[in-house]
């Protein structure tokens, strides 16, 4: 069991525990996550982990810079300890369920008894795992929190596609069809949006972190690999100006 927490060991050391703890994934669901967490040397190590675990994470080391990030960008799961400067954890998860933000809430903090527990849950928490933790724990902790919200059901199908989220499989008309982890991404996203048109930044957005770089032409050459991917006839369809669609 590897446990993570405390202030000793550098980043590269808390990395490589968590690499020999959990092999990175060749598929998953994207999953988008904000780590608040002022002990940088944690926050950056636990968001190289859960990035190899092919999360898309930001990560910021006081709740100001929490609440400004769950204004402007959407997340799955937020990853918030409680003792923060400049706003507090607490009031922080208060803001946070408070507004129409839709994420969930994983407080990670050193505080551990149950009265402690207990507390944040009633501000509105969704899980609690008290410092040290074990990493493991964490990553399959969020999963569970991600897979909450928002609802959508285990298998997607559009067309002759069936997106298979249980077995974290794609077909086409019976044939399988093996993605990389960003293409998966970028199509469960697609599919989600039931035909409307999504555009290249709600992309980045869903898909990459916010270190992605607006100006790349990193969505189109991702699409342009799952169009091919998914084979004839043509499924996926660009909107000139607008974005991508699958009709």
């Amino acid at each position: 069991m590897t446990s993570v927490g405390s202030a000793n060991g550098t980043s590269l050391e808390l990395r490589q525990l968590f690499i020999a703890v959990l092999p990175p994934l060749s598929h998953h669901w994207s999953v988008r996550v904000l780590v608040v967490e002022d002990n940088s040397v944690i926050a950056d190590a636990v968001a190289e982990g859960l990035r190899d675990q092919g999360m898309a994470v930001d990560v910021t080391y006081d709740g100001l810079s929490g609440l400004e990030k769950t204004a402007v960008n959407t997340y799955d799961v937020v990853v918030l300890d409680r003792d923060l400067p400049g706003l507090h954890g607490d009031k922080l998860c208060e803001l946070i369920v408070a507004s129409s933000c839709p994420s969930r809430i994983l407080m990670l903090t050193a505080a551990g008894e149950v009265e402690d527990r207990v507390e944040g849950l009633n501000l509105g928490a969704d899980d609690y795992l008290a410092k040290p933790f074990d990493f493991s724990e964490l990553v399959a902790r969020l999963r569970a929190l991600a897979r909450r919200s928002p609802p959508t059901p285990p298998v997607l199908v559009r067309g002759d596609l069936v997106v298979d989220r249980a077995r974290r499989s794609v077909t086409r008309a019976g044939r399988l069809v093996p993605l990389a982890r960003k293409e998966l991404g970028v199509l469960e996203v697609l599919v989600e949006a039931q035909g409307a048109v999504v555009s290249a930044e709600q992309l980045l957005e869903r898909v990459w972190d916010e270190h992605a770089d607006p100006f790349t032409n990193t969505v189109t050459v991702t699409v342009g690999r799952l169009r091919r991917k998914l084979g004839e006839p043509p499924l996926l369809e660009t909107v000139i100006g607008g974005g991508y669609r699958i009709p």
